[in-house]
């Protein structure tokens, strides 16, 4: 039977903010330092460490793919959404009588200066709308009860 082989000793000098990081690592696993040192060498050593860091990364890169898909499915749906209301609000609205469509357009710059104003206002301070969506759906919800 042969003698299982010695470890060998080896000095490494860390930086001190490593050194509290791996010290206080082997004290929440209760596993000496060197064990953990060893096995984070060869981890990295590894000729697999390349292909786990580039799992990791398709990975993540794969949920940012989602989230970006997630916003342009969102931004579209809002887009139809305006484009919806727009054209149901021009073709259900019956055009004024001339005298007061005159009237209408002197005062449509500066109804359009307050709109946009307001617009500025509510994206800066809040709230969003669809946060007041989900607030009015939730309060409708309850005072219908549960189904």
């Amino acid at each position: 039977m042969t003698a299982p082989k010695k470890k060998a000793q080896m000095s490494v000098y860390l930086d001190p903010d490593v050194m509290k990081t791996l010290s206080a690592y082997a004290a929440r696993r209760e596993q000496p330092m060197s064990l953990i040192a060893e096995a984070a060498i060869a981890s990295f050593l590894s000729p697999d460490a390349d292909e786990r860091r580039e799992a990791a990364i398709a990975k993540r890169l794969d949920q940012v793919d989602r989230r970006i898909a997630r916003l342009e499915r969102d931004i579209g749906i809002s887009i139809e959404t305006i484009a919806l209301f727009i054209r149901f609000w021009l073709t259900t609205t019956p055009p004024p009588p001339e005298p007061v469509a005159k009237a209408a357009r002197a005062q449509a710059g500066a109804r359009y200066d307050n709109f946009v104003a307001a617009l500025g206002r509510r994206l800066s301070h809040g709230p969003k709308l669809r946060q007041e969506i989900s607030d009015d759906a939730d309060a409708v919800q309850s005072s219908v009860g549960p189904e």
